[in-house]
């Protein structure tokens, strides 16, 4: 039950940023990079990594996690590594001067599961064969359910 709990932190974590932007739209959108560039005149994140998903999807963990029991400490800690990830592969992502709606398979998905599930490791004491299980699970469901979220209008792009 516990892995059942944790892939579902990793999806809010990952999925309530893009149901925020689905429904405030522009409203309360501050990038977290403010605009900057870095060194090489490309932006350090991008325009559709705001504030308002990282508040969104570190909420919606922790109060997920604290009515499950996971604790709230360790739910808003689990959602904000997971963000961080992605903000790790955005970096990543335009330093190689890839688009933010490009696919970068592996990339989009790895570290936003990885970091938040070793921090499970760490503080529930889960095992490293159920961190990469789950870790795999993620990135299918991620590239599985992506084109449907799309069709349906909450993603803006198919991946």
């Amino acid at each position: 039950m516990l892995s059942l709990h944790l892939f579902v932190l990793l999806v809010l974590a990952n999925g309530l940023p893009v149901v925020a932007h689905w429904l405030l739209g522009r409203r309360w959108r501050w990038p977290v990079d403010g605009g900057r560039c870095w060194r090489d005149g490309r932006r350090v994140l991008g325009d559709s990594k705001t504030w308002r998903g990282l508040v969104a999807g570190c909420l919606g963990a922790g109060l997920y996690g604290a009515f499950w029991g996971l604790g709230l400490g360790f739910s808003l800690t689990f959602g904000a590594l997971a963000l961080v990830g992605d903000l790790i592969s955005s970096f990543i992502k335009r330093r190689l001067g890839l688009a933010s709606s490009a696919r970068a398979l592996g990339l989009d998905q790895v570290p936003e599961a990885l970091l938040p599930l070793l921090l499970a490791m760490a503080w529930l004491g889960i095992a490293g064969l159920e961190v990469l299980v789950l870790v795999a699970a993620f990135v299918a469901a991620n590239v599985l359910c992506s084109p449907w979220l799309y069709r349906l209008g909450i993603r803006r792009h198919p991946h």
